[in-house]
């Protein structure tokens, strides 16, 4: 039974293995060359952009001058408000420059000087400067603007003084009357009447004992002048006054206008 069996076996084994040589020996035989290696891509270039179209160029235009903007009209100014009613400017100047002055015994300040400090009505003004004789002067302010100009550099002299002419016979009565401009006897004697320039005067003096005013015109008359009350401090104050102008004058200061 075994040999039944075996046989048939090594039948199909025989069968098989033939099979299979078979079919191996049909196959195409293996190449054995060297693979060659695939070519590389070619690289595409990229196309250059084309060039862009020529801008046209312009002739250069003249400048144009930008307009400028008009400016806004500007408002009108405000009013100023309108000044008290009562307001006084004083204004105060010197030809001798920084006189001290005062406004009723008030120090205003050195001249050329500006004041509102001070009201309308009746004011005293006193100016001083080194050298010369106090100036003072009662003043009236009204409202508004008021300028003073103090002049120590002109002479001004305005005295008079009621005497007795004493001559040969008799005497008469009158007015010494001195200004800047000249020494004046007023009378009603006619014979007796004078005018003379201050600088014409060879002597002006008074005797206070004899209670006398001389006066000597040069080239002329001399006159012997005394007070009707029979006081000589009359005589002195009139002949002071006179004499200083007349000084004044003859060191060459020019008498005042008015």
């Amino acid at each position: 039974m075994n040999r039944q069996i075996i046989f048939p076996v090594f039948i199909a084994l025989m069968l098989v293995t033939g099979l299979g040589f078979y079919m191996m020996s049909r196959r195409k035989p293996v190449s054995t060359r060297t693979p060659v290696a695939a070519a590389p891509a070619p690289v595409v270039a990229p196309r250059p952009a084309p060039a862009p179209a020529p801008v046209p160029i312009e002739e250069p235009r003249a400048t144009r001058r930008a307009a400028l903007p008009v400016p806004a009209a500007a408002p009108p100014p405000a009013e100023a408000p309108a000044p008290p009613p009562d307001l006084v400017t004083l204004h105060i100047d010197s030809d001798v420059p920084g006189a001290q002055v005062f406004v009723d015994r008030q120090f205003v300040g050195a001249a050329p000087v500006t004041t509102t400090d001070v009201k309308p009505g009746a004011h005293q003004l006193n100016v001083s400067a080194p050298g010369y004789d106090p100036y003072a002067q009662s003043i009236e302010i009204e409202p508004g603007p008021r300028d003073l100009m103090v002049r120590f550099k002109e002479v001004k002299l305005d005295a008079h003084v009621d005497v007795i002419h004493k001559h040969g016979i008799g005497s008469c009565r009158g007015t010494l009357v001195a200004t800047a401009q000249g020494l004046r006897y007023d009378t009603t004697n006619k014979g007796d009447a004078f005018m003379v320039p201050l600088a014409n005067l060879e002597a002006f003096d008074v005797n206070y004992l004899e209670k006398n005013l001389r006066v000597k015109i040069k080239g002329g008359k001399q006159y012997n002048f005394t007070d009707p009350m029979g006081n000589a401090d009359n005589l002195f104050v009139f002949q002071r006054d006179v004499d200083k102008a007349r000084q004044r004058l003859l060191k060459g200061d020019q008498p005042a206008t008015n």
